[in-house]
């Protein structure tokens, strides 16, 4: 992670991507959202998605697992080139979320992130505040999720010098 202080707005990064598969879908809204859209082939035909759709929480979870991934990815590499890796902090949460449109039996997403706002911490002199857009977009370009995030970001320490 870089320091608070290297981060810029506008800053882009692609998380990853994944590919939602029928019984992917079906386990998972099994486990946690059982509306027969979602668990049912027959069932999803009959409603208005027309066919097997995922969960959006199972789309908002398959973003975090892919944050987490990236995040443990780029402190590695950094660590790797001999750079300080930044500490981040809880999120106060986040706001805004939005399916935007289904995410069907075969489709490809590709989450996304991009700073939108950045302050130094009031309360907390050696931290700042990050805000991010975080979307996720399937293989037509058409984006099915979005939400906006606000984590704390480890300042770059001062020199004592």
């Amino acid at each position: 992670m870089k320091y608070f202080d290297d981060i810029q707005v506008g800053d882009r990064t692609e998380i990853g991507n994944y590919t939602f598969t029928a019984d992917k879908i079906k386990s998972f809204a099994s486990r946690f959202d059982p509306q027969l859209f979602h668990v049912d082939e027959a069932a999803a035909q009959r409603s208005h998605f027309g066919a097997l759709c995922a969960s959006g929480w199972q789309t908002a979870i398959i973003w975090m697992r892919l944050m987490v991934d990236y995040r443990r990815r780029d402190a590695e590499a950094r660590r790797g080139r001999g750079e300080p890796v930044a500490q981040i902090g809880p999120s106060p949460g986040f706001r805004e979320l939005k399916w935007l449109k289904p995410v069907y039996v075969g489709d490809t997403i590709t989450f996304a992130t991009e700073v939108t706002a950045t302050r130094p911490s009031n309360s907390r002199p050696d931290w700042g505040l990050m805000t991010i857009f975080n979307t996720g977009a399937n293989q037509k370009g058409e984006r099915v999720i979005s939400f906006i995030s606000t984590a704390f970001v480890e300042r770059r320490p001062r020199s004592t010098a």
